[in-house]
């Protein structure tokens, strides 16, 4: 039932989509064929026009249109006046193939290089008019004006952004808060019936229905994650609406709620965890009160969830004080004296904590002023940042491209040489992208909307209207390529401007060889975007995955350290956040190596990272786990006996020592995934040296490796005997003293002990798959050899 409603959303979302797409190409094509004298002259390029429709408005909300307006002013004032004084220092009559693709390829290096600080959609509606001026005027030639050429080129993107906004205000205009709003709403539901399916399965006594419980939870799980992705895509635009919303005074959304929500997900993580393990939990613990008690407990928990939403609940649902403790967890008193009895604590822990963060008040973040000095410092020098070589290239990278674009297709076809131009230049990505998968999907998209575009010109022939009207059809078919995985974004508006710039224009030749002559002509342009991307970037997407795997060990290596060290909860709060941005690139990277072909190079072992991937983010969820424990028996621990203080400390031994033995792993994977083969550690048992290495340039140190780590289960068995006398130590503290100055919650400290417990349980475990997955890695990259890490890590310590 959630499928089918989630894919009537879809739909509902593309056809809204392809409508404004229609309406505000539609009125381009009615202001350009069927307007007064005065737009045809100014707009002398309808199909930039169409170009910046396609640009701002795809799946665009309101804030996004005004923000694209703001935008393409920006990228006018770029672009149009340097232009200007070029034209009129060079003079248009002047221009050859040449010195036409060096002043595009100059002037689109001013555009990108500042990097960080202009948006991408700005940065590519400059460089769409870059081409179309520079070009442009090397066609005309002396006829053409120097002010007068590029001002029609600014009012051609005029046009392109009135009708944006105009779609969409027509019937009503499409909010992003409205967005943000109803994913916030079924985020809510979908955590709430997550929330009750994981109850289900906990308490069921059948394996086989409590799985599909689960079966049910992760999928909805995958839908939250979409909902997610909703939500970070139109937050941005929130802000562009606030003046509206003051104007009309209409009731904004709560910008934090999102956060809220997501934050909650690492409770279900750990929910999932627990049942996924399929591990039994005996029928003692849930005897008797212990599964009413679980029932509300959940109710607690999902009246929590919609307070976070302000979902009005019945008047006939009795109060409910999420502040009180619950009674089933005051039942809790003992440690678990066996490892098989952790998972029932922890699976009470994670439902704990959920209800947790549902009811804590939103931290004020107060920058202080010496913050804020340093961050005006830190601005005030971003300019200067942006001339590092990282940030150069890809200014580099894309003014040769273009350049070498332009001079190309003006070589092969003069008056159609800025086609070859426009697709690399309306395509810009800052980030790093799988080069030959976007232009591939790119080319596609192109040549099946230009087909498209000639079969109905050859159908509509004498029906201007009509042709308009079959672009709606293609507008929906392009909506769903833009949202599907094998097209993405980059097939779906190269899909659309296909068809567009053939049925949305007249008086361009025969839709043919148009068609013909703009399809070579983007081959000309992605094929000088490729050349330029191997000659710049020769590293395979399979190295920089490689890299970024051992970048993730050493995050792993950080993080696991902290906890040793008693670090201050931001500092921890920071390595976690820096493990999760590295464990996302890697994915990332992964992804890319997928589509990327092998040409002569081996097989990129794709399974092999998903599967490490998928053990580091749960090592991750487990250490961020150990942080929310600790952080609840800190609370609960600041009046202790010295006895107490002891036995905590011997607790606290435990743990650095499975984190440091962790750690000790982690950098040694790390060193291990550095390898580029066996014979380069051969080599380096014979040379002592050590040198920095760059993720995109593919430079490795020397390995340096340590020793194996101690056997988690022993670290378990003590752990447990240790927590028993944390426990007594606490408990007898409250007995004998004075109740008003010790408060201590003896079901908090339970659960949390016990849930630190089955951490360490887990992580022993995970990092038994990691190594399993490193050799695996090793042994598909030197097939012919044995691998044995631990005499890998043994030659290594016997070079130090």
């Amino acid at each position: 039932m959630q499928m089918t409603e989630r894919g009537r959303a879809m739909w509902r979302t593309c056809l809204a989509s392809a409508f404004r797409t229609a309406l505000a190409c539609t009125i381009v094509g009615a202001a350009t064929l069927y307007g007064p004298e005065w737009i045809l002259r100014h707009v002398a390029f309808p199909a930039f026009s169409y170009v910046t429709v396609i640009l701002i408005i795809t799946d665009a909300t309101l804030g996004d249109t005004l923000r694209g307006c703001w935008l393409s002013l920006y990228a006018t004032c770029q672009s149009v006046g340097p232009a200007i004084i070029t034209l009129k220092l060079i003079g248009p009559a002047r221009l050859t193939a040449e010195t036409t693709a060096l002043a595009a390829g100059l002037a689109a290096f001013v555009v990108v290089l500042p990097n960080g600080l202009t948006h991408l959609v700005a940065k590519r509606v400059a460089l769409g008019q870059i081409v179309l001026i520079y070009v442009i005027a090397y066609i005309k030639g002396a006829e053409t004006e120097p002010v007068m050429h590029p001002l029609q080129v600014a009012a051609s993107t005029a046009l392109g952004v009135i009708s944006c906004v105009l779609a969409l205000l027509v019937p009503l205009p499409r909010l992003a808060t409205c967005e943000v709003k109803q994913s916030c709403k079924e985020i809510g539901q979908n955590v709430t019936t997550r929330v009750k399916l994981y109850m289900k399965a906990f308490c069921s006594d059948d394996t086989t229905s409590a799985m599909a419980s689960v079966s049910q939870a992760r999928e909805l799980a995958r839908i939250s994650s979409k909902l997610y992705q909703t939500i970070k895509r139109y937050q941005p635009s929130m802000k562009w609406e606030r003046l509206p919303f003051k104007v009309w005074r209409w009731q904004n959304v709560n910008d934090n709620k999102g956060e809220k929500l997501q934050s909650m997900e690492i409770a279900l993580r750990g929910m999932e965890m627990v049942l996924a393990s399929k591990s039994p939990i005996p029928a003692s613990l849930l005897a008797g009160e212990v599964k009413d008690g679980l029932k509300n407990i959940q109710e607690r928990v999902i009246l929590s969830v919609k307070r976070v939403n302000n979902i009005p609940q019945p008047t006939v649902t009795p109060e409910i004080d999420l502040e009180k403790p619950d009674e089933c967890l005051q039942t809790l008193q003992e440690i678990p004296e066996t490892p098989q009895d952790l998972p029932f604590y922890f699976f009470l822990f994670c439902l704990r904590l959920l209800e947790t963060i549902s009811i804590a008040k939103p931290e004020e973040n107060k920058v202080k002023p010496e913050e804020n000095k340093g961050s005006a410092k830190s601005k005030s020098r971003s300019w200067i940042s942006d001339w590092d070589s990282k940030k150069l290239m890809p200014a580099v990278k894309l003014s040769l491209s273009l350049g070498l674009a332009i001079f190309l297709g003006s070589l092969y076809s003069k008056p159609n040489g800025y086609w070859a131009g426009l697709p690399v230049a309306i395509s810009f990505a800052a980030a790093r992208e799988a080069t030959f998968k976007v232009a591939n999907v790119k080319a596609q998209g192109t040549v099946i909307g230009t087909v498209y575009g000639v079969m109905g010109c050859f159908v509509f022939q004498r029906f201007l209207t009509v042709r308009f009207l079959s672009l709606l059809p293609w507008f929906i078919f392009s909506s769903f390529l833009n949202k599907s995985q094998m097209y993405g974004q980059a097939g779906g508006i190269s899909a659309a401007i296909g068809a567009v710039l053939i049925l949305g224009r007249k008086n361009f030749g025969q839709p043919s060889d148009f068609a013909i002559d703009r399809i070579i002509e983007t081959f000309i342009g992605l094929s000088c975007s490729i050349m330029v991307e191997l000659i710049f970037q020769p590293t395979r997407a399979a190295n920089v995955a490689k890299l970024e795997l051992s970048r993730s060990f050493h995050a792993l290596y950080e993080c696991a350290s902290l906890f040793g060290a008693k670090a201050s909860k931001a500092d921890i709060m920071e390595s976690q956040k820096k493990l999760r941005s590295h464990l996302n690139m890697l994915k990332k990277f992964t992804e890319e190596a997928q589509a990327e072909p092998n040409f002569w190079f081996s097989p990129f072992n794709a399974s092999c990272y998903e599967k490490l991937f998928k053990s580091l983010s749960k090592m991750a969820d487990l250490l961020q786990f150990s942080g929310h424990a600790i952080g609840f028996l800190g609370k609960q621990g600041k009046a202790k006996s010295p006895q107490c203080k002891e036995i905590l400390s011997a607790v606290d031994k435990d743990l650095k020592s499975l984190t440091e033995s962790i750690g000790l792993l982690a950098k040694s994977f790390e060193e291990i995934t550095l390898l580029k083969s066996l014979d380069a550690l051969e080599k380096a048992l014979t040379k002592n040296g050590n040198s920095s290495w760059d993720i995109e340039l593919g430079k490795t140190p020397n390995p340096s490796f340590s020793g194996p780590a101690t056997e988690p289960e022993k670290i378990l068995e003590t752990y447990l005997q240790h927590c028993r006398g944390v426990a007594d130590g606490m408990f007898l503290v409250e007995e004998e003293g004075d109740q008003e100055e010790v408060k201590v919650d003896k079901s908090e400290v339970v659960l949390s002990l016990s849930a630190l417990g089955f951490c360490v349980e887990k992580m022993g475990k995970e990092t038994r798959e990691v190594e399993e997955m490193v050799k695996e890695v090793v042994q598909s990259e030197n097939p012919s050899s044995h691998v044995n890490l631990h005499e890998i890590s043994c030659k290594i310590r016997s070079l130090y």
